[in-house]
Formats: C-alpha cells, sequence, structure tokens
C-alpha cells in the first residue's frame, strides 16, 4: 500500500500538492476501516490504485484525490456535505459524480457464445447481480440496510437513467469519467476473485460501455486494455480459439520486426531524420478477433498483428520519415493513410503505411510526433499533463473533442423507455468511421452508416432533399454502406421527399427519428410499425390527413431491381404508376425513367438502358 501510496506522491499531481493527496488518503483510509474486498485485502488498496492510474495519466492533484475518495460516500457513513466541508467543492463534485455512475447494472444486448465454428453465434443471457467485488462495510451506509443484491429497475429504464447521469455529469466536467474508468480498470483486474456470472456480466458491460467510451475519448491504449481483460470472461472459447491460432504467430512477428527495426532506423539515420523511439506494437487480442471476424478467419489476412511505430519530434520529420520508407520499401496500393492531415473524429493523428518489407514481409509502420503518440494512448486525458515547467494544461477539453458527449445527452434526453439502450449502441459505442464533405468538414458515423444517414448528419432538410449521392465522384444506391474517409457529395432534390423504404436503410437515430417525423406530421400513420422496425403493416390505398384531406400512394420505380436509387420522371413522355416503362442512365442525374413506347427511349444507346418497373409494393 505505501510504495502505491509513495509512487502517487511522487507523481507530477502528487508533487504538486502532496499535502492533499496525503490528507484524502487517511480520510479513505479511516472510512473504509474495518472493509476488505473479494481477495481478502483491506479495501483502501482500491481507491490506492485508482488514484495511482490518474497519476500515472499525469492528472491534476484534486483528481487524484478524488479517485482516492471515489467510494467514501457509496461506502461508509461519510456525507456529500462533510465531504465538501474538507475537501472542497470540486472534489466533493467528482466524488459525487462518480458515485452516481456506481450502479450501472444492466447490458441491453446478451453476450453471443461459441460455438465450434467460429462464425456461428447463439445468444446468451449474462446473469445479472451485483456490481462491485466489496465485503459489507463495518458501519453499514447511512439512512439504510446493506444487502447482497441491489433492488434493480427495470432494466432499460434503469440502465438508461445511469447513463444520462453518467454522460451529464461527463460533460459537465471529463474528470468525472476518467475517475470512473480508473475505477472500471482496478475492478476488471480483480475480476478473479467474483463468481462466474459476475465476471460475464462486468466484463461484457465493459466491451460494450466502458471501452468504446475509452475509444470515444482517443484512450487507445485503456481501450485495448480493458477489451484484453474482458475477453476471455465473455468468450472464453473464442479467447483459447485465438491465442491457440496466433501465439506462434505474434512471436514470430515481434522477433522479425525487433531484426528489422536496426535496419530502418539506419535508413532514418542516413536521411538525417530525427527518430526518438522507434518500437513495436503487438496488435490487442480482442481487437484482432474483431478484424478476424472481417478477414474470413484467416490470420494471415492481417498485417498488422505487430505493427513498427516510429516516434519523430515533430510533423515535418512525419512525412520525412514517410519518404524514406517508402524509397526502400515497396507500399501495398491503398493502405497509406494520412491521419495527421485528416485526424479520426477522436483526435487521432499519425501516418500509416503498409509496406513490403525485409524479405518481402508485410509490415505495417505508424510514424507520429511524441505529442499525437501520447494523445493515441491517453486521449483526453492527455488535456491534463504537465509540462515541464510544473503548470498544468487548462482542464477544459477541447469542445470538438467532446461534441459527441452533448449529442449524446441529447439523444439519452429523448429516449423512451426500452429503445434507447440498443440505438445507444448503434449510435455512440458501435465501431465509427469519418466521412468527408467536399469541402472537407468530417461527420462522425457508426460503421454501416448510409449516404442518408450521412444527409441527414449534415442538416434534416437535406436529408428530407436527398435524390443520390456520390463517393468518390461516383454515383452510388443510397443504400451502400459508406467506409472510414469516403468523401460524400449529396445530391439534393427540388422538393423535400423523403422515401418510405429509407427507414429500412438507415442506421443513425437521429436519421431514423427526422424521416419518422417527417412521415408523421404528413398524416401517414404507416410510419408507426415502420419506425419501429416491426414487420410491414398493411397499407390501406387511401390515408386520411388530420385536417380530412386525402393523401394517395406514391408508387416509385424499382431500377434492375433496387430501390433508393437517385432517378427523374422524364418530361417528354410524363410515365405513369401503371404504364410499361424504361430506364436511361444520365450522366449526373440518375436515371431517367420514360415510357416504353417513348422515342427517346426508342433511340438511346443500348449500353445505357436499364431495365426499370413499378414498384408493386408502394
Amino acid at each position: 500500500m505505501f510504495q502505491l501510496l509513495e509512487k502517487i506522491l511522487g507523481s507530477p499531481g502528487g508533487k504538486r500538492d502532496p499535502g492533499l493527496i496525503e490528507k484524502a488518503y487517511k480520510f479513505a483510509e479511516k472510512a473504509h476501516s474495518g472493509q476488505k474486498r473479494l481477495s481478502g485485502e483491506d479495501y483502501i488498496t482500491h481507491p490506492l490504485h485508482v488514484a495511482c492510474f490518474l497519476a500515472d495519466l499525469g492528472l491534476d492533484s484534486p483528481t487524484i484525490a478524488a479517485g482516492l475518495l471515489h467510494d467514501v460516500i457509496e461506502d461508509s457513513s461519510i456525507t456529500l456535505g462533510e465531504l465538501k466541508k474538507e475537501f472542497g467543492a470540486d472534489i466533493a463534485f467528482l466524488v459525487e459524480g462518480v458515485t452516481k455512475l456506481r450502479k450501472i447494472t444492466d447490458v441491453a444486448n446478451p453476450a453471443p457464445s461459441f460455438s465450434a465454428d467460429p462464425f456461428d453465434y447463439t445468444q446468451g443471457h449474462p446473469e445479472r447481480s451485483r456490481m462491485d467485488d466489496r465485503h459489507p462495510p463495518a458501519g453499514g451506509r447511512k439512512g439504510r440496510a446493506w444487502s447482497g443484491a441491489s433492488k434493480e429497475k427495470p432494466a432499460h429504464r434503469g440502465h438508461l437513467d445511469s447513463l444520462k447521469k453518467m454522460f451529464f455529469a461527463t460533460a459537465e466536467d471529463i474528470r468525472v469519467i476518467l475517475i470512473k474508468l480508473a475505477d472500471k480498470y482496478h475492478n476488471m483486474e480483480t475480476l478473479k476473485f467474483m463468481s462466474k456470472a459476475d465476471q460475464k456480466r462486468i466484463a461484457l458491460e465493459t466491451l460494450e460501455i466502458y471501452a468504446p467510451i475509452a475509444a470515444r475519448l482517443g484512450m487507445g491504449r485503456l481501450k485495448g486494455q480493458l477489451e484484453d481483460m474482458a475477453f476471455p470472461y465473455v468468450y472464453p472459447r473464442e479467447y483459447s480459439w485465438l491465442l491457440k491460432k496466433v501465439k506462434e504467430k505474434y512471436a514470430d512477428r515481434i522477433n522479425y520486426t525487433e531484426k528489422t527495426k536496426s535496419i530502418v532506423k539506419r535508413f532514418l539515420k542516413d536521411a538525417k531524420v530525427p527518430v526518438i523511439d522507434l518500437h513495436s506494437r503487438a496488435k490487442h487480442y480482442y481487437s484482432l478477433y474483431q478484424k478476424l471476424k472481417r478477414k474470413e478467419m484467416d490470420p494471415d489476412k492481417i498485417h498488422d498483428l505487430v505493427a513498427m511505430r516510429i516516434i519523430v519530434p515533430d510533423i515535418k520529420s512525419c512525412y520525412e520519415a514517410l519518404g524514406v520508407i517508402h524509397k526502400h520499401y515497396r507500399p501495398l496500393p491503398g493502405l497509406i493513410k494520412d491521419y495527421i492531415a485528416l485526424p479520426k473524429p477522436n483526435g487521432y493523428q499519425s501516418l500509416h503505411t503498409t509496406i513490403f518489407c525485409e524479405k518481402g514481409r508485410i509490415v505495417e509502420i505508424q510514424i507520429r510526433t511524441e505529442h499525437m503518440h501520447d494523445y493515441a494512448e491517453n486521449g483526453i486525458a492527455a488535456h491534463w499533463a504537465y509540462s515541464e515547467g510544473g503548470k498544468i494544461k487548462p482542464i477544459a477539453a477541447n469542445a470538438k473533442e467532446v461534441e459527441w458527449v452533448t449529442q449524446l445527452k441529447k439523444f439519452l434526453e429523448e429516449s423512451k423507455t426500452g429503445e434507447g439502450l440498443a440505438n445507444l449502441k448503434i449510435d455512440f459505442f458501435k465501431n465509427r468511421i469519418f466521412a468527408f464533405t467536399p469541402k472537407g468538414d468530417v461527420k462522425d458515423l457508426p460503421e454501416g452508416a448510409t449516404p442518408i444517414d450521412f444527409a441527414y448528419a449534415i442538416h434534416t432538410d437535406l436529408g428530407h432533399a436527398t435524390k443520390g449521392a456520390r463517393v468518390g465522384g461516383k454515383i452510388v444506391p443510397l443504400e451502400y454502406e459508406l467506409k472510414n474517409g469516403d468523401v460524400v457529395e449529396i445530391i439534393k432534390g427540388k422538393e423535400k421527399r423523403p422515401s418510405f423504404d429509407w427507414l429500412k436503410i438507415v442506421r443513425t437515430t437521429m436519421a431514423k427519428k427526422s424521416i419518422t417525423s417527417w412521415f408523421r406530421e404528413s398524416g401517414d400513420i404507416r410510419v408507426v410499425k415502420v419506425a419501429e422496425e416491426k414487420t410491414e403493416s398493411k397499407k390501406p390505398k387511401t390515408i386520411k390527413r388530420k385536417a380530412g384531406a386525402i393523401v394517395t400512394k406514391i408508387k416509385e420505380p424499382l431500377i434492375a431491381g433496387q430501390r433508393g436509387l437517385m432517378y427523374k420522371i422524364a418530361k417528354c413522355c410524363n410515365p405513369e404508376p401503371g404504364q410499361k416503362i424504361a430506364g436511361y442512365m444520365t450522366l449526373t442525374k440518375g436515371v431517367s425513367i420514360h415510357t416504353h413506347q417513348c422515342s427517346n427511349i426508342k433511340n438511346a444507346p443500348e449500353a445505357r438502358l436499364v431495365s426499370v418497373v413499378w414498384d408493386s409494393k408502394k
């Protein structure tokens, strides 16, 4: 225990106010007196590890003190008022914020279980029980009795309420979630002492909520650590399968990279490119497993199993190093990524290239500055790091980096019981991609998002008026799944006229709500079932508006068997539903729809003609 305390006091934050740290430690030690963890250790070891984690991140003295005190309100007779009197409003606010986050006890989607076929998944149901590995406090809790299991609200509602508290507190002061992540990290380290049901439940929660939060905050190292600690508990058979498959490959790649480093370093030195550090990074197991699922479970298709990192002093040196690497080694086409010019939404910056290295072996190389590396590892926590002069940087996070927290608050405020958490995990915690407008503005979207999602992310009116999209200058179907780094141009129609079919295509809740709202305001009763993704309802021939007007069904063309493609109705023949039609592929405006007998169609080049019929389901 004293070694941990000495380490904390020796950190930049500890050195700045050692009196505060020592006072917080003694206060927490007294409050937790007599309490034990399931490991048999005194409970004070847990707050010490949390504080040590925060100190390693270079955080300020009040944050470290709050880490030491983060459980005293929850687990002792200490009140918030007493804490505020002893340590002030700032530390009391942080402790109260973390206390509110304690009761996140449900996960909406159960974990898949493993079968002999790695592609075969069935749904399992993790059991729910108490989250924390604590013994009852000696004095009990003030105002209520301690019980072996918490009284939980209905799953979705209770979980959403907890998440709301978390992100409302996070938006006000990002240090609240940093303390919670430190708490979660040590709980995962000691998960082996808990029951199997608790192990799986807590590990699953870590995979689905906390690791993605770390990722959104740019904390790449913590994200990987949390995922790897949770992996064997949630997917034990997949974990065992993966170790058998890649253990030797990891060792071989690490050995190869170590031997190759000196050669690469010599090339850079000869070119007079200053190198601060050159090291290798083994890919985290869980991240590797997720990538393997996209690569037919073939480890030989993973080029970044072990990546080489080159740390240089400035941006100029990053590009010079890339030039030297490409001078000596041939890069793989399409695998050069410039995250310096175009950072990821969470602020990550680096140059990535995949090359045919020594003996023709494929290696990924990442080139970045010290500052970029610090941010890639610690993300938003890097804002609290101390400079050499001992001055702390401003604790206000960059507004753009936490913009998603504000969006998340709005999402949670509007969420309904039962639907919120599933949508939340798609909109905010699913793997992210980022796409660009033609002017270079970036939009952060969930994996699988379409051009329609992109349009609604820019503005609701643009989404409603979307007629088509170009990606990389080429027209794509509206159901096209956007890829990381796509440049997307939305083709806008003259009128706002979203399609009902879009509700089956879009992935983001924002797009679904906007489309649903448009049809609801038009008086279309079909929207209720379609918006909730239920089975398609029977559609009446006519639908009454509130004012008594009649809305006639709109038929749309099915182009080459697909819905949602960009089209226009030709003015030369004005085809109507029921008539036999044909399509002509224009250069810029999608497919022009004509009657089958239209002279313009009869004289058109056959190579530009496309089969079109009226969609019978409309």
